[in-house]
């Protein structure tokens, strides 16, 4: 299997126009950092060259959960001390590369407009040398964490169908739309207890963007409720080694394939 994915990732490079996309969601605890981080690796198993950022600038969590150390970090960056692409990392388990931000701290979240605007530049200038970035955004509506998203593809809205979580997405989807009407909004229903109810649950703020914005962002997927995505967090190991044939894992690896 390994040396498919590795034969895979290997007929691919330099074929793939490099998008960047954002993670979002309205409000903490609906699974956003673990859908990046999967997202990120099932890229990786169909041989796309994949960078994954860590832009929750206030609550950084990306090498918590792969149980990482890593030697730099965003907060480097921002200082002026290092580039951006110095602070990248080969996470060799997943096969994709990685700039994580600083667990533990909200220091961060005070950056500067201007120095977000330069963060943004950079990652646009990073992204040339790779095929997939995956923008791990923090939780919320603040500006901060939306204009870290001004020069992406495709912006992923992560929801479940617990009501503040739609109410939330909602209030993101219609700021984003506001302020930048052309973004490519997408999406993700995640625990979902069936794709039959995340459908459901999709159609619900469907109808609020529908009624009340007069657009029409479509569905990106389905991830269902899944336990084994719960055990691999606490292992700190990712779901696509440890339970790669879940149902979580299918999902999300149907996901990018439809993407790529």
């Amino acid at each position: 299997m390994q040396q498919i994915i590795a034969n895979n990732r290997q007929q691919t490079a330099k074929k793939v126009k490099n998008v960047i996309y954002a993670v979002a969601s309205g409000k903490g605890g609906v699974g956003k950092t673990w859908f990046a981080i999967t997202l990120s690796h099932a890229f990786a198993n169909l041989g796309r060259k994949t960078l994954l950022f860590d832009g929750d600038l206030g609550l950084a969590n990306v090498d918590i959960q792969l149980g990482l150390m890593p030697k730099h970090d965003l907060g480097t960056v921002v200082s002026g001390k290092l580039p951006l692409e110095a602070a990248t990392m080969q996470f060799e388990e997943g096969g994709f590369d990685i700039i994580a931000g600083r667990s533990g701290t909200g220091n961060l979240a005070s950056v500067s407009a201007n120095r977000l605007h330069t963060l943004g530049e950079d990652i646009v200038r990073l992204s040339a040398v790779y095929q997939n970035v995956v923008l791990d955004l923090g939780a919320g509506v603040e500006k901060t964490v939306r204009n870290l998203a001004h020069q992406v593809d495709t912006l992923f809205v992560v929801t479940t169908d617990e009501p503040t979580a739609l109410t939330d997405a909602y209030a993101f989807i219609k700021i984003t739309h506001m302020e930048r009407p052309n973004t490519d909004v997408r999406i993700i229903v995640n625990m979902a207890n069936s794709i039959k109810e995340g459908e459901r649950t999709y159609n619900t703020i469907l109808k609020a963007c529908e009624g009340f914005l007069k657009f029409s962002p479509p569905l990106a997927g389905v991830i269902r409720r899944d336990p084994k995505v719960r055990d691999s967090i606490r292992a700190q190991s990712p779901t696509l080694v440890r339970f790669p044939n879940t149902e979580a894992a299918v999902d999300i690896t149907s996901i990018a394939g439809k993407l790529a």
